[in-house]
């Protein structure tokens, strides 16, 4: 047969099976859809850090940053005596050093959370009251005069028994103050701590329902973070993994799943010197947290150390390197949120996070425009790869650690290119091979 002739196709089923097969899988479709929306597609924070309600006050965001700055002048001058204590090398000390200090003059906390939990305490009512009112006032000045960080919230008592009437008023008032001061901001995060039942992320969802009605808000206007912190969370009675059904009760507003380092090992009976994030019962329960949120459109956040970087230079140094290290595990498992607890930890976490992107940018962005271009090099990349690259690139223009400038020169491609690729079709991503 000559090279140009056509082939002759031929087949043997009717028409009319694939249309039943496709009816078939209708629901199945639907299904998909609606438990697996995939990826939101917007700004994921790099931490979250947790302040006492009773602390937080109108320059806690500054002063978290000043302090942070003060500790890199006073234990990490310059960029080679920040790189000699992480390891970084040559080639990334001085724009990592530099991105960090102006990340922290500029944006020293991506997300942060008023704590009226482990934080906060049992209070007189009143003391609470006022302190949630005083949190609304201050997250609403904050968002009106340009001084918010992108996320802001509470972390409310959670939904047992002897707290739970004290965390739904201290949720009320919050809010309350919120629309009251001018309406809820874009940047508006909750958090329900310690959930061992789905029924209790029902309850957050109906208690939320009630709210939207109450104050005339769209129905689903308010999301929530749910914090695994006890085994019950993880495995039920009957071996199932409680977190999935976590999320299907969320009913769609569920936004993440952050893991709880201390309370979820001391649940195991963990010993506390050996609590850590990078326990192997910590990596069970993230590794669970993780595949249960795969294609929800929920995150999954990795917790915090209570090791501080306090005290002599030496002892601040290896805080430093025991904090970058436990950021970069993270991040290499695909958590790319976590806790921070002191002001000396955002220079770690921003340094760590920075070095993540800049030092795999290159690879990345020439193998996502060699995708883009169909042009052959040494990996057979495929759409979901090019979702990963992409995703990769934006994560790293949101903290700060990439510039658009670079990323495009390296790949030819938009911001918005980028972010066709990071949320395709799901069709997409079930043909192999480049499209």
């Amino acid at each position: 047969m000559g090279q140009g002739q056509q082939e002759k196709v031929s087949t043997s089923l009717a028409g009319a099976v694939s249309e039943e097969i496709s009816a078939s899988l209708a629901p199945v479709d639907a299904e998909l859809e609606r438990r697996y929306p995939g990826d939101p597609g917007t700004r994921q924070p790099v931490h979250t850090v947790y302040v006492p309600g009773d602390v937080f006050a109108a320059d806690t965001i500054r002063s978290w940053g000043d302090r942070a700055l003060a500790a890199l002048d006073e234990h990490a001058p310059d960029a080679a005596s920040f790189a000699a204590v992480l390891g970084l090398s040559d080639e990334l000390a001085e724009p990592v050093y530099d991105r960090v200090r102006a990340k922290l003059e500029r944006e020293p906390i991506e997300d942060l959370r008023v704590d009226f939990e482990d934080g906060y305490g049992p209070r007189p009512d009143a003391e609470e009251d006022e302190a949630a009112a005083r949190a609304a006032r201050l997250i609403a000045e904050a968002y009106e005069n340009g001084t918010a960080a992108p996320y802001m919230g509470i972390r409310m008592k959670c939904m047992e028994a002897p707290v739970r009437d004290r965390g739904i008023r201290t949720l009320d008032i919050f809010l309350t103050g919120l629309m009251e001061a001018g309406g809820l901001p874009e940047g508006l995060v909750l958090t329900l701590p310690k959930v061992t039942y789905a029924e209790q992320v029902t309850a957050m969802v109906r208690l939320l329902e009630e709210f939207e009605k109450a104050r005339g808000l769209e129905p689903g206007r308010i999301g929530f973070e749910i914090q695994i912190e006890t085994s019950q969370s993880i495995l039920a009675t009957d071996g199932t993994a409680t977190v999935a059904r976590m999320i299907q009760a969320a009913e769609g507003r569920a936004t993440g799943l952050h893991y709880g380092t201390f309370d979820y090992s001391a649940c195991l009976g963990v010993s506390a010197a050996y609590q850590a994030s990078d326990h192997p019962a910590a990596d069970h329960a993230k590794a669970i947290m993780q595949v249960a949120a795969a294609g929800t459109g929920v995150r999954v956040s990795d917790g915090s150390t209570n090791v501080l970087p306090v005290g002599p230079t030496e002892k601040v140094h290896d805080a430093w390197r025991l904090h970058y290290g436990l950021t970069r595990r993270a991040l290499a498992r695909a958590y790319y949120q976590g806790w921070d607890m002191h002001p000396g930890h955002i220079p770690t976490r921003y340094a760590a996070v920075f070095a993540f992107y800049r030092e795999g940018f290159e690879q990345a962005a020439a193998r996502l425009a060699r995708y883009a271009a169909h042009t052959d090099g040494d990996v057979m990349d495929e759409p979901a790869t090019a979702k990963a690259l992409s995703g990769y690139l934006l994560r790293g223009l949101d903290c700060g650690a990439l510039d658009i400038a670079e990323v495009a020169r390296v790949t030819g491609l938009t911001r918005a290119d980028l972010e066709g690729f990071a949320t395709p079709r799901r069709a997409d991503l079930t043909i192999s091979g480049k499209q």
